[in-house]
């Protein structure tokens, strides 16, 4: 199984360095979120320091860019990479999109699909000298003319994979994407009830072989030394299922697990800006559905046992008060990457 780091600089000028500590950790790719920062720039620094990760974006928002800026984005950077470079596609929910972004909202799986479709056309015009010509309801391209075409990359166009939570945008990404991102707030019951069977119906749907296409996420890790500091990390993870469960976009995962009623509390609390108090409201239940847990000489075969089979690859990234040593760190990623 691959392994997926996370990177946690808050200042861009320490990424060059995080990013090569991470490879030098055994660490398969890198990422790069779109929370209080843009999702590009980190990884445009994180290539310049590395050599064997897979840099992607988990996940730059959409529907702010168009797809032919996200097309310029994306061609730079899987060419300062050298081929490197993965991206990841994430439709935000409503509220964000119109009063965060100021961009008008539309049903977001048929748009996240042509949006993916779209980006293929404008590379293919590129690559293949192919006329551009893309025409879908949300998204129309049919100019390139050769002042702004960069030309064919000496690199394979980059993979493209769609971050999903309902069903839906799960067969979106069987249809149209080269794997699909799975959200924090996740189980390994959601992924084989709902993730897994969507994307094999999308798949199916658009005559694709949906063993081909790879599932990457895993949800909350809490590790340490011992089970104090294990316990000590909780707290902190019990707000941030708080504040993702709080989202009505997320409830079908609650849903799955019986946990409905108290989304619909967190959801109240949310707007009334109960931030500081909601993370009480997550039960020990609650928790271990979401999470996996343990010391670091366990925590790899931990997260096997309730995810193997269900992911190609792993998002590890250590919550952890006492951050463990690097030969330590270096055996944990080394042991799931021999789990597969």
């Amino acid at each position: 199984m691959k392994v997926t780091y996370r990177l946690a600089s808050k200042a861009l000028a320490s990424v060059p360095s995080e990013a090569a500590w991470a490879e030098n950790m055994g660490y398969d790719s890198v990422s790069s979120n779109e929370t209080a920062h843009d999702s590009f720039m980190p990884l445009t620094l994180a290539a310049t320091s590395t050599n064997r990760v897979t840099l992607e974006t988990r996940v730059a928002i959409a529907f702010p860019r168009s797809p032919m800026t996200t097309a310029y984005l994306a061609r730079d950077l899987q060419d300062l990479s050298r081929g490197r470079f993965r991206l990841g596609l994430g439709t935000q929910v409503k509220g964000h999109i119109e009063r965060r972004f100021s961009t008008s909202w539309e049903p977001p799986g048929p748009r996240l699909r042509e949006y993916v479709q779209s980006l293929r056309a404008i590379w293919d015009s590129w690559q293949n000298k192919e006329k551009l010509d893309y025409q879908g309801k949300s998204y129309q391209f049919s100019l390139m003319t050769p002042f702004f075409d960069p030309g064919p990359s000496e690199y394979p166009t980059p993979e493209v994979f769609t971050a999903a939570v309902n069903g839906y945008n799960c067969q979106v990404a069987g249809e149209v994407s080269d794997g699909l991102m799975l959200h924090s707030l996740t189980s390994p019951k959601y992924v084989s009830k709902v993730v897994r069977p969507g994307l094999q119906k999308g798949a199916q749907k658009a005559g694709r072989d949906s063993g081909s296409l790879k599932v990457t996420g895993g949800g909350f890790i809490i590790t340490g030394p011992d089970r104090s500091s294990i316990r000590a990390v909780q707290a902190d993870v019990r707000r941030r299922i708080a504040f993702y469960a709080s989202t009505r976009t997320y409830f079908p995962v609650l849903e799955a697990h019986g946990f409905e009623e108290i989304g619909q509390q967190l959801h109240q609390m949310s707007l009334e800006g109960k931030w500081a108090e909601m993370g009480e409201l997550v039960s020990d239940e609650m928790l271990d559905a979401f999470c996996v847990s343990g010391e670091y000489d366990e925590i790899a075969d931990e997260f096997h046992r309730r995810y193997g089979g269900l992911l190609d690859e792993a998002c590890f990234t250590v919550y952890s008060e006492d951050p463990p040593e690097e030969e330590q760190m270096r055996r944990m990623v080394r042991r799931l990457r021999e789990l597969g």
